[in-house]
């Protein structure tokens, strides 16, 4: 897979609002809004790091940068698979610091209207909740082609603790 830079420096911030990034993950469509991501790369290798959660694959050496890697299936309790040719690292950029979310395909970028977004369901103190901002519908329920998406923000996937800053 070839880098992807997404062009925001000359976008300002209402331009990116209701922007959404799509991806998948053992065939559950996510989102992260737009103006956390910086580019997408294609796999590359990656250096383990000592003492680190099953989730937190290591580093990787982009253009000289060291950037830290997250295996986004695993760190919402999915199980391990195979990283094949579709497998691509989302760079995402939060509090000052760039990480690289691996997720197993790259969908789209597309807008979601506020209007059709849900807040997360509060079911019990499920993980996997902790990294929802809400659940949006795409497409359309008529043609029967509407899909759900769960929209989560990057830092809440990064950090143990939910970042502070809004989404």
């Amino acid at each position: 897979m070839t880098e992807e830079p997404f062009e925001q420096e000359n976008q300002n911030k209402d331009d990116l609002e209701g922007r959404y990034l799509t991806f998948w993950v053992q065939k559950q469509l996510f989102g992260i809004s737009i103006d956390k991501v910086v580019q997408i790369v294609g796999m590359q290798e990656i250096t383990e790091l000592p003492e680190q959660p099953e989730y937190a694959k290591g580093v990787i050496n982009l253009r000289g940068q060291i950037i830290p890697v997250i295996d986004v299936r695993l760190r919402i309790g999915k199980q391990e698979a195979q990283y094949t040719e579709r497998t691509c690292i989302i760079i995402t950029h939060m509090s000052g610091k760039d990480f690289g979310l691996i997720v197993d395909e790259v969908d789209e970028v597309t807008n979601i209207v506020s209007e059709r977004i849900s807040p997360p369901p509060q079911m019990g103190k499920d993980k996997v909740n902790c990294y929802l901002t809400g659940i949006a519908r795409m497409g359309s329920q008529e043609n029967k082609t509407e899909k759900v998406v769960l929209l989560v923000h990057p830092g809440k996937l990064v950090n143990d603790a939910p970042e502070t800053s809004p989404m």
